[in-house]
């Protein structure tokens, strides 16, 4: 059990150095012997674990979605129990929190791929599926929990995803501490919020 746990240790520390790397020089030029230069290890080491880049994007995508999960859970652990939960549930999705735990020129970089590669599209729809799965838990406890009465929740999430995808690619281009972007965010927060039907 003690070295299945460091097999695991390993492989994260080098998808963190993979990550590193492509946030530095960018993903295209990110290598397996780039990422064992920056970790002071040999090539071989890294391919003990990892055979290929498309293994390591892989990985990045995984190590993408434990990443993301925290603007999800942040501020109510995954349990909607107030109004106020929910809120700032919305708040944090259209929020720039998300680059407190990823870089956005490797995300999309990553995003890119998946015209190109099939194992990578399916990483990457497992990724956002599994975001959509606990937006949707989340509203569902919202729902249980008396704070909305929407009927549809599958909907209901879909279309808010839409808007913060949409929001959050547009937004990328602008200094978040502009006022004109945090006004255009508070359009969004605003628009997404009259979607509930409150009790």
């Amino acid at each position: 059990m003690g070295r299945k746990s460091l097999g695991r240790t390993r492989k994260i520390e080098i998808i963190k150095s993979f990550y590193e790397v492509a946030k530095n020089i960018g993903l295209e030029n990110a290598s397996i012997a780039k990422v064992a230069n920056h970790m002071n290890i040999s090539n071989g080491l890294v391919m003990h674990y990892f055979n290929t880049k498309k293994e390591l994007l892989i990985g990045l995508n995984e190590y993408i979605l434990e990443q993301h999960l925290h603007v999800m859970t942040d501020d109510h652990k995954g349990n909607i129990k107030s109004r106020q939960d929910l809120e700032n549930l919305i708040g944090n999705l259209f929020s720039r929190k998300w680059n407190k735990y990823f870089d956005d020129g490797v995300f999309y970089s990553c995003y890119a791929l998946i015209y190109r590669n099939e194992e990578i599209n399916n990483s990457f729809k497992q990724y956002l599926l599994k975001l959509h799965e606990v937006l949707r838990e989340s509203l569902e406890k919202a729902k249980n929990n008396g704070i909305i009465k929407n009927t549809n929740i599958e909907e209901l999430t879909e279309i808010i995803f839409a808007m913060v995808d949409g929001a959050y690619y547009y937004m990328g281009m602008f200094d978040q501490k502009d006022e004109v972007s945090k006004k255009q965010q508070q359009i969004y927060i605003s628009h997404c919020l009259n979607l509930f039907e409150y009790y």
